[in-house]
């Protein structure tokens, strides 16, 4: 079947994600009470977390699976006492027709490689100033000069990467003073976007990760942020402050992740940050909300120079992918 003759190369990603996870999910391939998290579902499917994050939210509106705070989500609807299958999604063979496959090829190229560079620029930016040779990153991803591009773009977009004077690519350094300056901006826009959020909240979905959330045992920092983001300070009513949030919040979401990669562990005080945040919000206590996440962005400000710092002394331990040169 040739991809102009496939009506399903039309759809957008996270749809062709979604219809796999659907029929998967119907087939009994994912059983219920299985934990799905998009780090391991992005790799398995060889795409980035964006269309399975967008994926995973359409399911939950189905009622095909339930949010797991801090964890991912659980197939099934929620079950009290259910017991989480955490076994990895990378063990197990999905069914994927054949025209879904074709689908998820040849749809956006650019996302299949996104994910990768992003954590391989996030990791060297930490370390020091890099150029980006597009011409080596298109041979190193085996695509064309305009795939190369379009990363090149989403990176820059996303405030990863910037162009010089002579308009090359350079990434980094990442300094204290960028996290510093980044943070200081969300705590002054943040509290006031989740204000004028205040009637467009998702009161009952706050509420049931705030329940969900365990007493005690790690959780997923990242997705319980992005959740917390995503059904409050995103429904603001103004779309161009949002956007400017959504920027400022990429370029510290990306060091963390990269910091984690690198064997720094998780915070492991987050739970109970995040707990105190969500119960304001679900009691909507909006004032009182707006000043706590002012000091909890004020709190990872502190952790996250600290562990840059921890880094910076321990000294690089990557190998840095050849598509950057250091300056």
């Amino acid at each position: 079947m040739s991809v102009g003759l496939n009506p399903l190369a039309t759809l957008k990603r996270y749809e062709l994600v979604a219809r796999v996870l659907r029929s998967n999910i119907l087939s009994g391939r994912l059983p219920r009470g299985f934990v799905l998290k998009e780090g391991s579902i992005a790799d398995k499917l060889q795409t980035s977390r964006a269309p399975v994050h967008s994926a995973l939210q359409a399911l939950e509106e189905e009622g095909r699976i339930h949010r797991l705070a801090g964890q991912g989500y659980l197939v099934g609807p929620a079950v009290a006492g259910q017991e989480p299958l955490r076994d990895s999604i990378r063990k197990i063979t999905l069914e994927i027709a054949p025209d879904i496959a074709e689908a998820l090829a040849t749809r956006g190229t650019w996302q299949h490689f996104y994910e990768k560079i992003e954590r391989e620029v996030a990791a060297s930016l930490i370390f020091g100033e890099f150029r980006i040779i597009e011409a080596v990153l298109a041979e190193y991803l085996g695509v064309s000069r305009t795939v190369a591009r379009d990363i090149l773009g989403r990176l820059h977009e996303r405030g990863l990467i910037r162009k010089s004077q002579s308009s090359h690519w350079t990434a980094g350094p990442l300094t204290a003073r960028d996290l510093r300056e980044r943070f200081e901006l969300r705590a002054i826009l943040e509290p006031e976007a989740l204000r004028l959020a205040a009637s467009h909240i998702d009161y009952a979905g706050i509420a049931a990760i705030s329940a969900a959330m365990p007493r005690n045992g790690p959780v997923d920092d990242e997705e319980l942020e992005e959740a917390l983001f995503e059904g409050s300070v995103a429904r603001a009513p103004n779309a161009e402050l949002v956007h400017v949030i959504r920027k400022a919040r990429f370029l510290p979401l990306a060091a963390n992740r990269a910091l984690i990669e690198l064997g720094l562990p998780r915070n492991t005080q987050a739970p109970e940050e995040y707990r105190a945040l969500l119960d304001l919000i679900a009691r909507r206590r909006i004032d009182a909300a707006a000043e706590e996440l002012r000091a909890h962005l004020h709190l990872m400000a502190g952790k996250s120079l600290a562990r840059l710092k921890i880094v910076s002394v321990l000294g690089r331990s990557f190998v840095v992918a050849p598509y950057l040169a250091e300056i």
